[in-house]
């Protein structure tokens, strides 16, 4: 390891950086489960359209935060929301 003040500095900052990007992009994977999960129990018939649309807003909006922070790049953030959005769809169509 190197004896520069600033580099040491900076392995400390990106040290603290990737961790809490870590807890970040796993808050948005724990949401796109969720509303993955609540996707599927309302093809099946059991949920209400209510709890969907709040699992996925609520993924949009880490998402959005996401990428405004510079945690997920711009197009991986609307290719999630996309993926979000096409297996909505599916599921309507039905």
């Amino acid at each position: 390891m190197s004896k520069n003040l600033s580099a040491v500095k900076r392995v400390q900052i990106a040290s603290r950086n990737s961790l809490r990007n870590k807890i970040y992009k796993s808050s948005i994977k724990t949401m796109i489960k969720k509303t993955l999960q609540s996707i599927s129990i309302l093809h099946k018939g059991n949920s209400n359209i209510t709890q969907v649309h709040y699992y996925l807003s609520e993924s949009y909006s880490r998402i959005d935060k996401a990428v405004k922070k510079g945690i997920i790049p711009k197009n991986q953030g609307a290719r999630k929301k996309a993926m979000l959005s096409k297996k909505l769809k599916k599921i309507a169509k039905h």
